[in-house]
């Protein structure tokens, strides 16, 4: 049971924040607050020492600070924000956390360089009439949801719950 709640849950909150914030500009609340939530009670179930429990912990918060400051700056936005320290949480302060964050900052870099190449182009895609969101042509934000569950699914393997789970299937 701890396994399946562990290989679904995360990445199916991933996944619904990226599509929402593709096609709509917003991460919804619910997806972080479920990823939290789940986090403690998977962590909880598998017999995860209350003191690492407190690292991933710190490890989320400190990352929320950290994103706290670049909303304030106007540099990220909150869902970001509260998706990546949420994701976070799951990593716990372990090399995997230094994995995920490079892997976001790399699709971040990908993602804000594509897009921003096609809203150059946005007035021949629209004439065109090809299939593209109006949140990536005509936004001013990039949908920094989709590196951040990107860098999700590819650290996710290298996270201590991910691993656990993997052990007790065996």
């Amino acid at each position: 049971m701890i396994a399946a709640a562990v290989f679904v849950i995360f990445p199916l909150c991933l996944a619904i924040a990226a599509f929402s914030d593709l096609f709509t500009m917003t991460i919804p609340n619910r997806a972080s607050i479920i990823l939290a939530i789940a986090f403690l009670g998977v962590a909880t179930l598998a017999g995860m020492p209350l003191f690492v429990m407190g690292m991933h912990l710190a490890a989320a918060f400190s990352v929320l600070a950290v994103c706290f400051v670049l909303f304030a700056l106007s540099i990220m936005g909150g869902g970001d924000a509260k998706l990546l320290a949420s994701t976070s949480l799951w990593f716990g302060f372990d090399p995997a956390l230094v994995e995920f964050l490079v892997y976001v900052g790399i699709f971040g870099g990908i993602a804000s360089f594509v897009i921003l190449l096609i809203r150059t182009q946005a007035h021949v895609i629209l004439a065109v009439g090809l299939p593209i969101p109006n949140s990536i042509l005509l936004a001013k934000k990039i949908p920094y949801g989709i590196a951040i569950a990107a860098g999700g699914f590819i650290a996710f393997p290298s996270s201590p719950l991910f691993i656990a789970a993997l052990e007790s299937l065996k």
